[in-house]
């Protein structure tokens, strides 16, 4: 479950990422801490998302 769940990361996290940096920018921040920030939580967020996606799969 792990080897799945690594790739499923790869995959959610940079659209995770990819999504809250498009939300922030649309916000009007256009600033370098707040996109960083984003993109830190988008990865930080896939973690169990990727991990939730892995466990019901194998279910």
């Amino acid at each position: 479950m792990l080897r799945l769940a690594s790739i499923l990361y790869s995959l959610i996290s940079t659209t995770l990422a990819g999504t809250l940096v498009i939300a922030v920018l649309t916000a009007g921040y256009g600033t370098l801490t707040p996109i960083l920030a984003a993109a830190a939580a988008g990865f930080v967020l896939a973690l169990p998302v990727a991990y939730l996606v892995a466990k019901a799969i194998y279910s």
